[in-house]
Parts: structure tokens; C-alpha cells; sequence
């Protein structure tokens, strides 16, 4: 076999679209974290409000197209409310971590995703996994321990005010992500993904609104809404709904584990924004980091075709009619 024809087995359509997708909504997740740390410095501290505006966008949006096609729901309404409740969580924990510990302790925990999605996709899709792909994840996981051990020595010496209650959220939180991505990798693959973001938004919308009336009802009185507070809000809810609305894309074609890999980047994207837009100095050790997890991401992707993993659609419609078969058992025993 030439080069050429071991470039092209390596280089589809499949792997280069991963990619490219997965680099634009790593860098949608770092535009939110910027919008985030400029609402933090404001002293906003509204997380799920944050998150209802993003989830009305989508209600308003995708709801709109469902109504015009006229079409029945392809999976029960009530698992669009328990996904719903999950991502809104999921949300909300992560973002309260910041508030008890240290952004490096929340960079190396979030990875805890990772393993989750991995754990849950093989177990529920029935997801094959080759020794190739597991390469690709510890390379990039190591590329970003890498960047978390830099900001240790330079900078990152505080450890919050209560850090372990920090740290149990931030795990408690990449747990719901992994949950929340692989239930929706498993309804966009037999499902609708209109269908996927219009229930999302309209329930993650209606549980935000009911947490923010307990929880976050306060806080919103107390803000001044200038220009400079209003400006992120809307920039962060924008953000997310573009990377709502192109995240199914990227579940359908590769999958969780992925997605997860791909928005490992972020921080290194964050980084050059540092470097170019601010001006400041990093340490040498984040081009490494960068390096090793674009490598990672090209090992785990490479060579990835659209047959790849094919009993994977016969156990998710398996797993559908076992659902649709325990509700009917239920019906007939009333």
C-alpha cells in the first residue's frame, strides 16, 4: 500500500469533518467561558440564567420548524424532560464551581467526562472501541495535564475558599455532561435532530425558569444592566446556541467521546487568544500541550469511515424497541 492510498484510508471525509466541526465548537466554548469570566468580574453570579436564554433560543427556533412539518414526536416526551433536567444541571454545577475552587482543579476534573462517555457508550450504544482510540484519548488527556501543571507552577496557586465542595461539583457536573452526551448521541442517531433541540430547549427552558425563580431571583434584581453586563449575556446565549445547534452534527457522525475530546482544546484556544488579542506571556510548555492534543484528536479520528462500528445502529434500535416493548407492558397491565 502507497502513502497516498494510506493518506486517503486516514484522511476521509469522516475524520476532517470531525475535526473541523469539533475545533469550531471548542472555540464557541471558549467565547463562553470569556463571556462568563466577564460577567464574573462584574460580580454576576446568575448561571442558569445564563443558560435559560440560550434554551428559549432553541424552543423559539427549532420549535418553530417542528410545528410547521406537523409531524408526531418520535420518542416519548418524558425523556426530553429528564435530558432536560440533566444539561440544566450539568450546567449549573460546573459554573457554581468556580465560585468554591481553583480553575485548574476544574480543568483537570471536567476531564472526568471523558472516561464517563466512554464507560456509557459502550455499555448502553454498544460502541467498539479499538486500541487506537484509547491511544488518542490518553494523548490528549495527557496534553491537557500538560497545560494544567503549567498553570500550577506560573500562576494558579489558589485553591478557593472550599475547594473540596468545588471539586465534588465539577465531578458531579462532567457526570451529567457525559450523560446528557450520550443520551442525545443516542436520539439524534434515531430520532430527529429538529426534534432533539425543540424538546430541549422548551423543557430545559421551563426547569431554568423554575430555577432561577428559587434560586437566582435575587441576584437579578440586584444587577445593573448597562451595556457592559448586557452585551455578555446575550454573547454567551448566542454561543450556546450555536454550539447546541451544531453539537448533534458532530454526535451523529463521531460520536461522545469525540466531542469530548475535541472541546479539550478550549483552553489551549484560549491561550492563543491571550497571546494575540492580550498581548501576554504564556510558558512555552502550552505549544507542547496544544501539539500533543491536536495529535491526540488526529489518532483518535484517523481513518474513520461512515460503515464504522455498523452493529452500532442495529443496538440502538434495539435498545428503542426494548423501551417501546416495557411501555406497552405497562399499558397492558393497567
Amino acid at each position: 500500500m502507497t502513502i497516498i492510498e494510506t493518506s486517503k484510508r486516514f484522511w476521509t471525509k469522516k475524520t476532517l469533518l470531525g475535526l473541523g466541526l469539533g475545533q469550531f465548537l471548542s472555540l464557541l466554548i471558549t467565547s463562553t467561558g470569556f463571556s462568563s469570566s466577564e460577567l464574573a468580574r462584574r460580580g454576576i453570579d446568575a448561571p442558569t440564567s445564563q443558560s435559560f436564554l440560550n434554551y428559549v433560543l432553541l424552543a423559539i427556533v427549532y420549535g418553530s420548524i417542528l410545528l410547521y412539518r406537523r409531524k408526531a414526536l418520535k420518542t416519548r416526551w418524558y425523556y426530553y424532560i429528564l435530558l432536560g433536567l440533566v444539561d440544566v444541571e450539568a450546567n449549573f454545577l460546573v459554573v457554581k464551581a468556580y465560585q468554591y475552587t481553583s480553575i485548574t482543579s476544574i480543568m483537570l476534573l471536567d476531564c472526568w467526562t471523558i472516561p464517563c462517555v466512554i464507560l456509557l457508550t459502550w455499555f448502553f450504544l454498544k460502541t467498539s472501541y479499538k486500541w487506537r482510540k484509547f491511544v488518542g484519548v490518553a494523548v490528549c488527556v495527557a496534553g491537557l495535564v500538560m497545560v494544567i501543571f503549567s498553570d500550577v507552577h506560573a500562576t494558579d496557586h489558589s485553591g478557593g475558599n472550599n475547594p473540596i465542595k468545588g471539586d465534588m461539583l465539577v465531578i458531579a457536573g462532567a457526570t451529567l455532561y457525559a450523560i446528557t452526551n450520550v443520551s442525545e448521541e443516542f436520539f439524534v442517531k434515531k430520532t430527529d435532530r429538529i426534534e432533539l433541540m425543540a424538546m430541549l430547549g422548551l423543557f430545559g427552558a421551563i426547569i431554568s425558569a423554575c430555577q432561577v425563580g428559587i434560586l437566582e431571583r435575587n441576584e437579578l434584581k440586584s444587577i445593573h444592566w448597562s451595556t457592559g453586563a448586557v452585551i455578555p449575556f446575550i454573547g454567551f446565549s448566542l454561543a450556546m446556541f450555536m454550539f447546541y445547534s451544531f453539537v448533534p452534527i458532530l454526535l451523529k457522525n463521531n460520536g461522545s467521546t469525540m466531542l469530548n475530546l475535541s472541546l479539550l482544546t478550549s483552553d489551549m484556544w484560549t491561550v492563543l487568544i491571550r497571546i494575540f488579542a492580550y498581548h501576554q506571556k504564556v510558558d512555552w510548555i502550552y505549544f507542547i500541550a496544544f501539539a500533543a492534543v491536536a495529535i491526540g484528536l488526529v489518532v483518535y479520528s484517523g481513518g474513520d469511515k461512515e460503515d464504522e462500528n455498523p452493529g452500532d445502529d442495529t443496538n440502538i434500535e434495539n435498545e428503542i424497541m426494548k423501551c417501546r416493548d416495557v411501555e406497552d407492558g405497562m399499558r397492558s397491565s393497567r
